[in-house]
């Protein structure tokens, strides 16, 4: 009896690596499938995602998501970002949405550049960033 089961467990190890071989392949997915999308096309995207967002959930995983590409986003998606977390009344997360564009910019001018061109928006939903929270 234990001979046997030795020798079932022997084949059951030997086969599993050919099986285990041959599923390799199937379950990997060629990176190249993937087309390549726009900055505007993405910027369209992400736009139309906030301004359908409905709740926290989605707006902060609409942000985890967006902040996840290796770019910058446009001052539009920004916008629509902000609006969305003032629409579902969380302040917290329409400040971290510049905190986040602090931490994706190349310098400290191309965040005034942001800053600047938003300035009418946070001017309008009353949004203070986290540095004139503190100094004032």
């Amino acid at each position: 009896m234990r001979t046997q089961m030795l020798s079932t467990v022997l084949r059951a190890a030997a086969v599993r690596p050919t099986l285990a071989a041959r599923a390799a392949p199937l379950l990997a997915r060629p990176s190249s499938s993937h087309a390549q999308e726009s900055f505007e096309s993405f910027s369209e995207r992400y736009i139309a995602f906030f301004q359908n967002a409905e709740d926290l959930f989605e707006v902060q995983r609409g942000l985890n998501n967006c902040f996840a590409h290796d770019l910058v986003p446009s001052t539009g998606v920004v916008e629509a970002a902000v609006r969305a977390a003032r629409r579902v009344n969380d302040y917290a997360t329409a400040v971290r949405v510049f905190e986040g564009i602090k931490e994706k910019v190349e310098n400290k001018s191309q965040y005034q550049a942001y800053l600047d061109e938003l300035k009418p928006l946070r001017e309008e939903l009353g949004l203070s960033l986290k540095e004139e929270l503190y100094t004032s």
